[in-house]
Order: C-alpha cells, then sequence, then structure tokens
C-alpha cells in the first residue's frame, strides 16, 4: 500500500510592524480555518525577521520591537501553538544555508523578472542601490518553503511569482539532483474581496507607512473613529443621490467581513449585502448608516481578538517560550531537510562512508 504523503502549509509575516485588518482577511482568518480543519499534518507559520532585516538592516530595533506584537496577533486570532508551530526564521540557521546552494539554480537575470520582486524595488526606490539579500528575496522563500517540505502555501495574489520561483527551483534541484525537494502548490482566498484590502483612505493598498490601516490590536473606539472616516463616493453629497460602489472602500470592506446574519442582527430592513447595494445605488441611503452597520460587523469580529490578545499579555513569559520550543522544532525540522539535499548534493563527506572509502581506494591503488 503506497504510503500517503503529508500535507504540510507553511506561512509567515514580516514583523515590521502589528498586523492589521487587511492580513486578518487575507491571510490569518484563512489560517485559523486551515489549522482547524484537521485536513494538515503539520503547519508552520515563520516570522520572518531575516526577510524583512533585508530592507531594514539599519533599524533592527524596528524587527527586534515587532516580534511580540506579530506573535501576539497570531496568538489573539486563533492560531494554536498545539496545532500550528510558530517559529522565528533567523532562528532556524538551516534557511541560510539552503539559500546558498538555491542561489546557484537562478540567474540574475531570472531574479529581475520577477514581477513581485520588481515591484517592491520600485516602490522602496531600490532601482539603483538593491541590497543583495533583498535582491535574493525570493529564493529565500523557495528555502522557508521546501526545508519544511510545504505543499501548501496560502498566500496573496501579489506573491504568486514568488512561488512560481520556488517551483522553479525545486524543478531544478530535483532535475540536477535527484527527486528530494517538495513541490508545493499555491492557496488564493476563495473571497476576492479579501486579496488585498485597501486603505480606509480609498489607497490601493492597506500600509503601515500610510497610515491608513485597522489595527487588530486596536480599541473598540478607535476602529469607530477609523472606521467613520472611511473614503466612499465623494459625489454621494446628499443622502439622496446615487452612489457608486466601485472605489467606495465601506463596500469594499462589506463584501470581505459581512454576511447576512449580520444583517439580521444589525440592520434588519435589508436581508443581504446585495439589498443593501442596490439601495444605495438607486439613492436614499447615507454614508454614515453604511459606516455605522460596517462597524457592528468589524467590532463583532475584532471584540474576540480583542479579549485573548489582553489575556496573553498578562503572561508574555509563556508566549516567549512558544516562540522558543516553535523555534527549536522548526530547526530540528530543517535540519531533516538539509541533510537530505546536501546527500542529493554529495556534499555530505562526514555523513557518507562510502566517500572514505573511495578516497581511500583512490589514493592506494
Amino acid at each position: 500500500m503506497e504510503n500517503k504523503k503529508p500535507k504540510i502549509i507553511l506561512t509567515g509575516d514580516r514583523p515590521t510592524g502589528k498586523l492589521h485588518v487587511g492580513h486578518y482577511v487575507g491571510s490569518l482568518k484563512r489560517r485559523v480555518e486551515l489549522q482547524n480543519s484537521g485536513e494538515f499534518d503539520k503547519i508552520f507559520i515563520m516570522i520572518a525577521d531575516a526577510q524583512a532585516l533585508t530592507d531594514n538592516a539599519d533599524n533592527p530595533a524596528k524587527i527586534r520591537d515587532n516580534i511580540m506584537e506579530v506573535a501576539l496577533d497570531y496568538l489573539s486570532v486563533g492560531l494554536d501553538p498545539a496545532k500550528s508551530n510558530i517559529f522565528i526564521q533567523s532562528h532556524v540557521a538551516e534557511l541560510t544555508e539552503l539559500t546558498f546552494y538555491y542561489m546557484n539554480l537562478v540567474t540574475v537575470s531570472r531574479l529581475q523578472r520577477n514581477p513581485t520582486v520588481k515591484a517592491e524595488i520600485q516602490m522602496r526606490n531600490f532601482e539603483t542601490s538593491i541590497p543583495m539579500g533583498f535582491f535574493n528575496y525570493p529564493i529565500s522563500q523557495a528555502a522557508d518553503i521546501t526545508a519544511f517540505k510545504a505543499t501548501t502555501v496560502p498566500v496573496g495574489e501579489d506573491q504568486l511569482p514568488m512561488l512560481e520561483q520556488t517551483k522553479e527551483i525545486v524543478h531544478k534541484f530535483n532535475a540536477v539532483y535527484g527527486e528530494t525537494l517538495v513541490d508545493p502548490e499555491i492557496l488564493l482566498p476563495s473571497n476576492k474581496a479579501c486579496l488585498r484590502l485597501p486603505g480606509i483612505d480609498g489607497k490601493a493598498k492597506m500600509s503601515k507607512s500610510l497610515g491608513n490601516c485597522i489595527y487588530l490590536s486596536e480599541s473598540e473606539a478607535d476602529v469607530k473613529k477609523k472606521v467613520m472616516s472611511m473614503f466612499t463616493d465623494p459625489d454621494h453629497i446628499r443622502i439622496e443621490d446615487p452612489g457608486k460602489l466601485e472605489g467606495n472602500t465601506v463596500f469594499t470592506y462589506l463584501d470581505a467581513f459581512s454576511n447576512e446574519g449580520h444583517f439580521a442582527e444589525y440592520l434588519p430592513e435589508y436581508a443581504n449585502l446585495d439589498e443593501l447595494k442596490d439601495h444605495y445605488k438607486r439613492g436614499g441611503l447615507g454614508d454614515v448608516k453604511v459606516k455605522k452597520f460596517l462597524n457592528n460587523v468589524l467590532q463583532e469580529e475584532l471584540s474576540p481578538i480583542r479579549a485573548r490578545r489582553a489575556e496573553y499579555e498578562k503572561n508574555i513569559e509563556g508566549v516567549y517560550e512558544i516562540l522558543k520550543k516553535g523555534s527549536e522544532v522548526a530547526a530540528e525540522t530543517a535540519a531533516q531537510t538539509l541533510s537530505e539535499v546536501k546527500a542529493a548534493m554529495k556534499i555530505n563527506y562526514f555523513d557518507d562512508p562510502a566517500f572514505l572509502e573511495e578516497q581511500i581506494q583512490k589514493f592506494n591503488e
């Protein structure tokens, strides 16, 4: 009987700040669902501090200060250390060694063609002075994914080119050295509104640097204040005016967060979001009413997250131990993969008795 291949997830975030609702609908909520589905044998969730340093090398305090923030966000949304192994990337040295070996399988021109790398370089104004570590980001990501033999990688749509690069590395390695690495598959969010939630100001990207985020750890009052200031349809000046949905941030958030149960609870005069949208488009529905409804929806979603975070904040030593133990488990797992990689590449000299025998014969003939 053929052995069933383990189903393994690898995913994570860069600790450059607290996580926001864009992270939540784009990946965190889905991770919790996958964790609790029972479909996966192992789940590895990485706090990618080493990758964050590739464009924050002159500000390591920023990364250090956010390690615990991200860990608390993970635990508060429902990631369970008994089911998901949470670890810190820089404490798995094997990932760096794998990255070095994989660098020989990728050309500079191929990295330059990676759409995500190109976009990130432009966004950070790195055109004339690209840090080498940042340029190698896709190779590092391939090391992260393959080290844990991940079969599934839940990411946003913008990360598709990165996973394509990983798959190329896997195929090249296996072709050159023999079947060793696992070929991963991408898992995208099913709700299109969740793929890239806009900022509250209507900008295409929710970004810490733009200050247009709603953070998971924010208070009820702060969330309400941000919701009530959200960008809507600038031409919807009077209640009786017809309103546009396209580019209307409030309705994008409702697409991502609301369900029929919310309408029954907070806005019973509408059966569902389609009815609310129809009323808004034909006129007679004010932005304030829609924003108040969105606030109720978000508060219901974020309230248990705030409560869990408050409990974990009382036991930071416990969170620290979760990260420490998780990093130890991750290092053990990655070490096994590294051992297999080195054996395939035939550079495992001291773990291969045949190497010594070959050398003895070679020099004593």
